[in-house]
């Protein structure tokens, strides 16, 4: 589960959806705080145009004491958590609903600790001088207050649950996208691996942009089968049909080479001959049997294969041969007897055949060929290594290539059709093939699914 929402956070949709919906609600936040804020400077903008006024007015008043006496009147009838009516005479007396002590004149901020006089709280204050005191006027900040919490009730009962429905449309949104986006992704594994009737799946709902994609990997998809299968049967029905003709010259030069009437001179060109055009059929037959291959008809032929008793069988039967070489060929291994793979036993054996007889004819004499077999966990590993003098990195692709040879292989006996067949068979097999280093030599090793 963990690792299916991982993968789901990294997917471009839903990373696109998230991105909105964060921009939608940067976008919110801020209008909605630029809203906040200028509603709260009218209102203090407000209440300082009040006190100005009633500032104002007091200054009708015609003496201090005619001053103190409106202020302790207003001061009766005057809720102090409301509003502050303060003022300090000349003589130090102190009239209104709360005594202050005297400060600078002009607007200020006033603050009352819990419990006392005018149970407290935050307060809006102008002060002026006034016959030689100070008289202050405060209103309670309270609707300050009250506006910030209707902000944030309003913020949370609308702006978060619109937060999360747009977040949960996204995730939906992403999840099908996703899905959709998967299926295009698996057609091109498919595809890449050498699957050319993968095709992606016909997509629900209106056409979009990722419907267009998926037609157009299918229209490839379908003219490179095209153009591939047409490509396999003409290299299979030239190799078809030349290969009668060219057997009918090799048995023609058999029978001329026979003959007695021939010089030692024409009977050795005449068996040259006959040596060459045994190595075309050769080279035709392996070409049909990779076209056969590529066609996938082996897999019908499947059943489990023990890869140990094949490799033990096959290092039995070159021994005589590399022996002859004065070469050494071994097997090691160490799969405890369970290197079963699910395959064509023939075609193994093929595979066997083709790696061992590359290692006897392309290393000289003296050289160790090693068969090695492991069982990690879920796979048996086949390796054919020896020290002769390997393949440089920049050309193991390029000898998987059909009819392709090394520069300092043109002069040894084959097709250039040894790995390559090598490799279709391990394709059959879904199989993983790699050319390594073996320090010195070369290192083929095979990867099967257990």
């Amino acid at each position: 589960m963990a690792r299916r929402w991982s993968v789901l956070l990294l997917s471009t949709p839903l990373r696109l959806a998230l991105a909105l919906v964060m921009l939608f609600a940067l976008v919110s936040t801020l209008a909605f705080g630029a809203s906040y804020m200028v509603v709260r400077n009218n209102l203090e903008g407000t209440m300082r145009a009040d006190l100005a006024q009633e500032m104002a007015g007091f200054r009708a008043a015609p003496s201090a004491g005619a001053l103190a006496a409106l202020i302790e009147a207003e001061a009766q009838v005057t809720d102090p958590s409301r509003r502050i009516l303060t003022y300090l005479a000349p003589d130090g007396q102190v009239f209104g609903n709360v005594a202050l002590s005297r400060g600078q004149d002009g607007y200020l901020q006033i603050n009352l600790p819990p419990g006392s006089k005018g149970s407290g709280g935050s307060y809006l204050g102008l002060a002026g001088d006034f016959f030689g005191g100070q008289l202050i006027v405060a209103q309670s900040r309270e609707q300050m207050s009250s506006l910030g919490d209707m902000f944030r009730n309003v913020l949370i009962l609308t702006l978060l649950p619109t937060f999360a429905l747009a977040l949960g449309g996204g995730i939906l949104l992403a999840l099908r996208s996703k899905a959709r986006v998967e299926s295009i992704t698996s057609t091109l594994e498919r595809l890449t691996t050498g699957d050319l009737a993968a095709r992606v799946p016909k997509m629900r709902g209106r056409a979009d942009d990722l419907s267009l994609i998926g037609d157009r990997i299918d229209r490839m998809a379908a003219r490179q089968q095209a153009a591939t299968e047409a490509l396999r049967q003409v290299s299979a029905d030239i190799a078809h049909d030349l290969k009668t003709p060219i057997q009918r010259v090799s048995v023609m030069l058999n029978q001329l080479e026979e003959r007695e009437s021939l010089s030692p001179e024409d009977a050795e060109l005449a068996a040259r001959a006959r040596a060459e055009a045994d190595r075309i059929v050769a080279t035709f037959q392996s070409l049909l049997q990779i076209a056969q291959i590529e066609g996938g008809s082996p897999k019908a032929r499947f059943a489990p294969v023990d890869l140990s008793d094949l490799a033990r069988t096959f290092v039995e039967i070159f021994e005589p041969s590399a022996e002859d070489r004065g070469q050494h060929i071994s097997l090691t291994d160490d799969s405890d007897g369970q290197a079963r793979v699910l395959g064509e036993k023939g075609l193994l054996g093929q595979v066997l055949a083709n790696l061992i007889e590359n290692a006897l004819r392309h290393t000289p004499e003296g050289s160790q060929i090693a068969l090695r077999l492991h069982r990690p966990p879920g796979a048996v590993v086949l390796e054919v290594a020896d020290t002769g003098p390997g393949i440089p990195e920049e050309e193991r692709e390029n000898v998987l290539r059909r009819l392709y040879r090394l520069e300092r292989s043109r002069t040894t006996p084959g097709s250039g059709l040894g790995l390559a067949l090598v490799a279709v068979i391990a394709e059959l097999h879904e199989a993983r093939l790699e050319l390594d280093d073996a320090a010195p030599g070369l290192l083929v090793r095979l990867t099967f699914k257990a």
